[in-house]
């Protein structure tokens, strides 16, 4: 069954100088979140961007992903510990996504794990979503 999930942004003014909010989400579980193009294209100052949403996104898909091929393979994951660091070129776009795991799963092996890695980044929804942008993974592995 399909879901769908929705967020509204409030703007005020141009680009440069206006500034926003993330007045709402599906969920309910996003506090009212104020984003600006400063906080996009210099330092955040306390304000979220689009692409730091999108970084949540995507190590929390990316987990969820890797969490499911190892259950598949017969392991579980003591822990896995992801982030997702998306850079932003104003002008150009998002250019790039760096994936980072470190993955504690008991009774697997590291090659076992890079390769549930490498998948998991291939198969994750948000990774197909992103299919324009280079996603690059640093898979460490300790048992």
């Amino acid at each position: 069954m399909a879901t769908q999930r929705k967020a509204e942004v409030v703007w005020h003014g141009n680009l440069i100088h206006g500034d926003g909010t993330i007045v709402s989400a599906t969920s309910g579980a996003l506090p009212q979140l104020p984003v600006s193009w400063a906080s996009r294209s210099q330092e955040p100052n306390g304000k979220t961007s689009p692409e730091e949403l999108i970084a949540a996104a995507h190590a929390a898909c990316f987990a969820m992903a890797l969490s499911h091929g190892l259950a598949e393979a017969g392991f579980t994951a003591e822990s896995l510990s992801t982030s997702s660091t998306v850079t932003f070129e104003p002008g150009v776009g998002i250019t790039t996504d760096h994936l980072t795991v470190r993955g504690v799963v008991p009774g697997m092996t590291e090659a076992d794990f890079q390769t549930a890695a490498e998948q998991a980044k291939a198969g994750c929804p948000v990774s197909q979503a992103l299919a324009g942008v280079e996603i690059t993974l640093d898979a460490q592995f300790a048992d």
